[in-house]
């Protein structure tokens, strides 16, 4: 009975040391199994991401070039027409079917990202034409920023895929006015338009003078805005001012609102003469020190000189409205030795009636500034890049394409709107 016992009691121990030893070496087995799992999924895990970054970036970069291509294709072959705005007369603007256009050598076809009105397009929509702009039947609008989708031969900065401002044109670079610095007034300056449309062509001259890249940080439709800030800097540049003068600005039209914030930021004093009173609130956003709402001329210039010292009047005056009772009143505005900006232009054949006493006895400057020139357009470029101009305040609408017609009749009837991005 004892040896039966102390064998149980020894079988028992074996069996013990048996299941430890084995539970270690199961425990041993399952611990380095386990380290070899995990080091193999997280060694799979890291190729498997790895794969999937690469393989990611490669399916990007060819959604990116197919669908560059693919635009392309369905440009050059799968569309013959798209949606264009074409003025055939007195407010008269029709939306058609138009051959889409197609890159000559040193072209670009641009697929246009937002074209703005502005007054000049109103100007044309209302009288049917532009002396050198625009003759009907043509295709309408000249403010835009876009995305190239084709470069023609031998264009060499720019390519599909690129954001650009294409402004609406350039001059020769070898006229007597051009050699003088005075490319605005080239005898060759070519134009165009065709901006309130699906697509427009930019010409060779275009593309090579005054095309420019757009910041990724800048807007389109902010970017847009560099053809209209171009002319603003140009006429106030082009008056002339000096350090401490005070500029009279005559109308809150776009333009007149350009030139007041242009001012301002220059760091001068501005006194906008406006009629409606969502000009009143734009132009005091915009730098205004000071903001006359009447439409009685005379009234204008009694509290404008009023705002001087001793009621002498100002020391410039830009008048952008472009009628003549305006540059006529802009006259009245300034001190003795003064300078006068006919910045707007009147209808053609206008003439305008000025006391000639008050010129030459007083000694005022006239001068009048037409456009822009390919310098001042990148300068206007890089001070909407640079933030500190509000492009985001002159653009107060949106509407599409065949909107078109309706956002002009709008404009017409003196809205608060200042400019309308046209979508397509």
């Amino acid at each position: 009975m004892a040896n039966a016992v102390t064998d149980a009691i020894l079988r028992g121990r074996k069996t013990v040391e048996n299941v430890v030893e084995g539970g270690r070496k199961t425990v041993e087995t399952v611990v380095e199994g386990g380290l070899n799992t995990v080091e193999t999924v997280v060694e799979a895990g890291l190729n498997t991401v790895e794969t999937v970054v690469v393989k990611g970036r490669r399916r990007v970069e060819s959604a990116v070039s197919l669908g560059r291509k693919t635009v392309e294709h369905a440009l050059l072959h799968g569309r013959g027409t798209m949606q264009a705005a074409v003025l055939h007369g007195r407010e008269d603007v029709r939306i058609e079917l138009v051959p889409v256009p197609k890159a000559a050598a040193g072209e670009l076809i641009v697929r246009v990202g937002a074209a703005l009105t502005c007054g000049t397009d109103l100007k044309v929509f209302r009288r049917g034409y532009h002396a050198r702009m625009i003759v009907p039947p043509a295709l309408f609008g000249h403010e835009l920023a876009g995305t190239v989708v084709e470069a023609g031969e031998g264009v060499e900065n720019f390519a599909p895929g690129g954001r650009v401002v294409a402004l609406n044109s350039a001059p020769c670079g070898q006229c007597y006015f051009c050699e003088r610095g005075q490319e605005n007034l080239c005898d060759d300056l070519i134009f165009n338009n065709g901006a309130y449309a699906e697509f427009i062509r930019i010409p060779a001259r275009i593309v090579a003078k005054n095309t420019l890249h757009v910041p990724d940080h800048v807007p389109l439709e902010h970017a847009a805005l560099t053809e209209p800030l171009a002319c603003a800097v140009h006429g106030f540049m082009d008056s002339r001012p000096r350090a401490g003068d005070t500029v009279a600005v005559i109308g809150g039209g776009p333009l007149g609102l350009m030139i007041l914030h242009v001012a301002a930021l220059a760091g001068y004093e501005v006194i906008a003469l406006v009629k409606h009173d969502g000009q009143v609130e734009a132009a005091k956003q915009l730098g205004a020190a000071h903001v006359v709402q009447t439409s009685i001329i005379r009234k204008a210039i009694l509290e404008t000189r009023a705002l001087t010292p001793k009621n002498r009047g100002v020391d410039i005056a830009i008048e952008a409205v472009g009628v003549p009772e305006a540059w006529q009143e802009a006259v009245e505005l300034v001190r003795k030795g003064g300078t006068v900006n006919f910045f707007g232009g009147c209808a053609a054949d206008t003439r305008v009636t000025l006391d000639t006493n008050i010129i030459h006895y007083s000694d005022i400057t006239l001068r009048a500034t037409f456009h822009h020139t390919p310098a001042i357009c990148r300068e206007a470029l890089a001070l909407i890049a640079g933030g500190r101009f509000q492009a985001g305040a002159f653009i107060t609408g949106h509407a599409h394409l065949y909107e078109l017609n309706r956002v002009f009749e709008k404009l017409m009837n003196r809205s608060s709107e200042i400019k309308t991005a046209i979508v397509p």
